[in-house]
């Protein structure tokens, strides 16, 4: 296996049978919280930098379509998604976890029509929109009840 294929992969997860881009979202998740705990800054940084690397992990592993294995959009999406959060709680890490795969999974508005135009860009991108929408919503709900998702 390629090391472009390898983060593509998100080191292997995207392999999960039956919920692979679940196991990318979860492995995100766990992964997030530390960054989430780091100094103000790191997490989005490292949700940049991810987001670089998948696409070029995608572009270098010469990806066709959107195969379910490829799970490092997930992982990034997750990661904006977090930045919704003022702080990990459980029920703010769970909702940030739900939300961002109900948006990946049922694509709403920009999210499906960057999903259509294909390539790595779209692959990428369709995520990352979800995760900023998802990470949009925590933050209101933070606004209106602070305190309620962290």
């Amino acid at each position: 296996m390629t090391f472009a294929r390898l983060l593509a992969s998100g080191f292997g997860s995207g392999f999960v049978p039956g919920a692979p881009g679940t196991a990318g979202a979860l492995l995100g998740l766990v992964l997030g919280i530390p960054l989430l705990l780091a100094p103000t800054g790191v997490l989005a940084l490292a949700a940049l930098l991810i987001s670089v690397l998948g696409l070029w992990a995608i572009s270098a592993a010469h990806v066709e379509g959107d195969p379910g294995w490829v799970v490092i959009d997930e992982i990034a999406g997750q990661w904006i998604a977090l930045l919704g959060l003022a702080h990990p709680t459980v029920p703010g890490l769970l909702a940030a976890f739900l939300l961002f795969r109900l948006l990946d999974i049922v694509k709403p508005g920009p999210v499906g029509w960057v999903d259509r135009q294909g390539g790595a860009a779209g692959i990428m991108a369709d995520d990352l929109i979800a995760g900023g929408i998802a990470a949009g919503i925590l933050w209101a709900v933070g606004q209106y009840r602070p305190g309620l998702l962290g």
